[in-house]
């Protein structure tokens, strides 16, 4: 397995933790300046800090790669507020499991092999077991609108890989994340800005905002992009399984949200996909090499 692809791999998981520190403490603000206020905070901070370290005006893009990046960066914004909008109503933890269909439905999608289909079926297993029961009593059943918006967030992260693949082999990662994330801000913030006013200008909302914005975009996008350069979108998707895991983890250290024994089984079936998934790209490299 060459250097590149363990860097990767790395920087995927890196990745995934700090998005999921970060969404932890976002649910936190969620009181003060509501989902929409949240979504736009985050991308608002996360677009200006990329802006400085990156320096994007300098790039020189032709029309195609404009356009990969403008669809892009609306996957990512509606990928961000609608998720939000879906975890104020459901567990940390389920919501990033059902919103795992879209990047499952990659893999599933550019599998070419039976090896590369059972990962991602292995994968599937998990993610329907991770749901909770939705026909249980109306104290714990799950919020259907919770649910449809977790799936639907689903659907724009699968656009997020599709177009963040194309985006990351033309040019800087930092320089197409920078304006990608610049792209979701427009469509964001005026949104956040119009549901929840001044209340975007308190000192706590811009306290935690800042740090949703670091944690949730700038740190992990940027490592995910240098991730989609180094690997196929269908190992990344794959590997993305870990996330209802770690999102589990950091929303029961944070926030206090816990998991049933059995959605921890069903999370570990997830998280063994990634590991088959390494093995697989392994052997594809030997095969090639041979």
């Amino acid at each position: 397995m060459n250097q590149r692809f363990l860097l990767a791999v790395a920087a995927v998981l890196l990745a995934m933790i700090t998005i999921q520190t970060g969404a932890s403490f976002a649910k936190q603000l969620f009181p003060i300046a509501g989902p929409e206020g949240t979504s736009a905070l985050r991308a608002f901070f996360a677009a200006a800090i990329l802006t400085v370290i990156f320096r994007p005006w300098k790039a020189r893009l032709s029309t195609k790669e404009w356009r990969n990046i403008i669809f892009y960066g609306i996957c990512l914004g509606a990928m961000n507020i609608i998720f939000y909008l879906a975890i104020a109503r459901i567990p940390l933890g389920i919501g990033v499991a059902l919103e795992f269909t879209g990047p499952l439905a990659v893999a599933f999608f550019s599998a070419r092999k039976k090896r590369d289909f059972a990962w991602a079926l292995l994968a599937v297993a998990g993610v329907c077991l991770l749901l909770p029961d939705i026909w249980a009593e109306s104290a714990e059943r799950l919020d259907p609108i919770g649910v449809i918006l977790a799936l639907t967030a689903g659907a724009f992260w699968a656009g997020y890989i599709v177009f963040g693949s194309k985006t990351g082999n033309e040019g800087s990662g930092g320089v197409t994340v920078t304006l990608g994330m610049l792209v979701a801000a427009i469509c964001i913030v005026p949104i956040g800005v119009m549901s929840q006013g001044s209340v975007l200008l308190t000192p706590q909302a811009i306290f935690i905002g800042f740090a949703v914005g670091v944690f949730s975009s700038a740190i992990p996008y940027t490592l995910e992009m240098k991730a989609m350069r180094n690997m196929p979108k269908q190992t990344f998707s794959i590997m993305m399984s870990v996330e209802p895991a770690i999102a589990a983890v950091a929303a029961f250290i944070i926030i206090d949200e816990t998991l049933t024994v059995s959605q921890w089984v069903a999370v570990a079936l997830v998280v063994i996909a990634t590991p088959g998934s390494s093995i697989t790209q392994k052997q594809k490299q030997i095969e090639i090499l041979s």
